[in-house]
Parts: structure tokens; sequence; C-alpha cells
């Protein structure tokens, strides 16, 4: 599997922080005066913050890789020092990555020796109420983007009348800002939803939202669709999603989602279940099948 990914020569570095807000996922900090990709996880390797650096320091690595392996990340990491672990283990809990997280703590357990700091510290770090930063200068990038996963509102009753609560389950949805990596997409059953089609829809939370993972886009206006083939791919191989169900509007320039999805089916290396639905612009079901 090749995957592209942030690589920062530390050489030119000057701490500047110009990349920083320009990483969508916040996988980049500014810690000991050098910028670090502390979540290899949410690096997307779109590459947003390269031209952001003044210094030329930043690059896009393309290499041959297995899956995510945390305690593959974590042993690497030790060797930046304690300020950019403990940056990697707070990230990975604000972004609610359990999994990841329990993986590299039973790690720095069974390797407690090696370790740059004591097991008491971590512990403080990641049960304190309000955690101390490590870094130097600014931290996240957009916090509009920081992946979450949540429940769902479900549905609520209104003073005057019956209102449904938003079915939605994680963030972002836009699929520039989405990682494929992000734990709440494995397993499980993807929506890819034209930007228009959640308006045309009256009952689309209900009917399409609910029990799936989102993701949006428009395949007329958006920029990088190619990056979206990418993403898509990693999905279906990575996440190993278990369906898709592409929702678009009549009109003929979204037929350009569909097409997207069934190249990315297409170049991966697992197979999954497609269906399209199409919504008239007068908000009906023009057509629900399997493709």
């Amino acid at each position: 599997m090749v995957r592209e990914i942030v690589n920062i020569d530390e050489d030119l570095c000057n701490g500047c922080a110009e990349c920083v807000p320009n990483c969508h996922e916040g996988a980049l900090q500014i810690i000991d005066g050098k910028a670090r990709l502390i979540s290899e996880l949410m690096c997307d390797g779109l590459g947003a913050c390269i031209g952001h650096c003044p210094q030329g320091a930043i690059t896009i690595e393309k290499r041959e890789a297995d899956e995510y392996n945390e305690e593959v990340v974590i042993s690497q990491m030790i060797k930046k020092g304690k300020n950019t672990v403990f940056a990697h283990l707070k990230h990975m809990q604000d972004h609610n990555e359990t999994s990841f997280l329990n993986q590299a703590l039973t790690y720095i357990k069974a390797h407690r020796d090696e370790m740059p700091f004591e097991i008491k510290e971590v512990h403080e770090l990641l049960h304190s109420e309000k955690t101390t930063s490590h870094q130097d200068g600014p931290g996240c990038g957009c916090a509009g983007s920081a992946a979450v996963s949540f429940e769902a509102a479900g549905l609520r009753m209104a003073t005057h009348t019956n209102e449904m609560a938003s079915a939605l389950t994680q963030w972002p949805v836009q699929m520039h800002l989405i990682n494929p990596a992000a734990s709440y997409f494995q397993g499980a059953d993807l929506l890819v939803a034209a930007d228009c089609a959640s308006f045309a829809y009256g009952n689309f939370h209900n009917d399409f939202i609910t029990g799936k993972k989102v993701v949006i886009a428009c395949p007329k206006l958006d920029q990088g669709k190619d990056i979206y083939v990418e993403k898509l791919v990693r999905l279906v191989n990575e996440a190993k999603v278990n369906t898709i169900t592409v929702v678009i509007m009549e009109v003929p320039c979204c037929g350009g989602l569909s097409q997207m999805v069934q190249t990315a089916v297409q170049m991966a290396s697992r197979k999954v279940p497609v269906k399209e639905v199409i919504i008239g612009i007068k908000g009906n079901i023009v057509s629900e099948n399997w493709i």
C-alpha cells in the first residue's frame, strides 16, 4: 500500500509555525522549536502546509507502507522526546482515537524503562481537566475540521411539533476534510452524498444518514477530485467500509460523484457493494439501484 505523508527536515525548520494553522487535521505542532508531525494517523498527505513553509522544510513523501500501526509510530516518536510523545497522546485523546491511544499506552507501560518520562506523568497528562500545552507556538489547525465521533441526537419532541434531530455521528463530513484513517470509519456503512441532496430531500437524516458515516462533495464545483478518489480507495482498503450508498441529484453534473465512487471501487483491492440513489429536484426519489 502506498501512502503520502508529510516529511519535515528539522535542519531547515526554524520553528516559524507558518505551517501549523494550514494543517486541517491539526497534526502539526511546534515542539521544542521545531515543526513536528504529532499524528501520522491524521496526516492525509494533502500537503496544504507545504506552501506555507518559507524554509522549504516540508515535503510530501510517498512510500510503501503497511496499515497504520500505533506501536511502530510510538516507538519511533520516542526518539523525538517527551514533549512530542505527550502531544501525540493528547492529540489522540482529543480526537477520540481510543483504540490507538490504548495501544500506545500499552507499549509505553511495557517499555517504561526506555521512556524519557515517568508513567505517572502520562496519567497526569490524560486525566487532568486542564492539560498544559507542550508546544512553543501555535497549536492545532482549524478546530472546525478536527475529527470527532459522537452519538446521534435521535428523536426529540419540540414544543409545538414533532422535530427530527440530527442523525449525524461524526465530524467533519466534507470530503477534503475527512481523514480515511479516523477510527469511526472502520467497518462502517458509508454514505457519499452530493452537497445539494440533503436540501432537496426532506427526510434525509432519517432515510440516509441514520446508521452511516457521511462524506459530502460537489462533483461540479469542488477542486482536486483526484484526491476524493484516493480517499475513497483508502476508505475501502484501509477502513474496510462495509457498504457505500451514493446519493446524488438528478441533474447531469451530479453523476460525476457516482463515477468517482465506481472508479475508486474498481481501483481498490477490496470489493464493496454500492447503491446509487437519485433524488429529483422536487425532493422525490427518482431511482434506487445497486450498481
